[in-house]
């Protein structure tokens, strides 16, 4: 059974950092993209980073570039989503998501397997 779990979320001054985590088991971490993903209230979830299972590629949000990093461990199973420069409108609930391959990874659909979230609150 495939299970995604987010930590590292919590309050946080705008302008402060965040550092996010998931930890992945029962899959073979390598072979997947992993992508995080957010939805805050009252809108729906959109693309933040992934990264491909080698972790050569990468692909971000423009509203996050320059100031969020996505890493990965394959050794820990763990991918990582480092925030700077928090705003406001960061505030979300963030979700890790994993694909077998690197197809479209800022499309949601092409993920299979899905977090729970963890809850991201900047405050102004």
């Amino acid at each position: 059974q495939v299970q995604l779990v987010e930590s590292g979320g919590g309050l946080v001054q705008a302008r402060g950092s965040l550092r996010l985590a998931c930890a992945a088991s029962g899959l073979t971490f390598s072979t997947h993209a992993l992508g995080w993903f957010r939805q805050a209230p009252g809108k729906e979830r959109e693309f933040v980073a992934a990264m491909s299972g080698s972790g050569g590629s990468t692909a971000y949000a423009d509203s996050v570039k320059g100031r969020f990093t996505i890493s990965r461990d394959n050794a820990k199973n763990t991918v990582y989503l480092q925030m700077s420069s928090l705003k406001p409108e960061d505030t979300a609930v963030y979700y890790c998501a994993a694909q077998f391959a690197w197809i479209a990874p800022t499309e949601q659909r092409r993920y299979l397997y899905w977090g729970q979230g963890t809850q991201v609150t900047v405050s102004s």
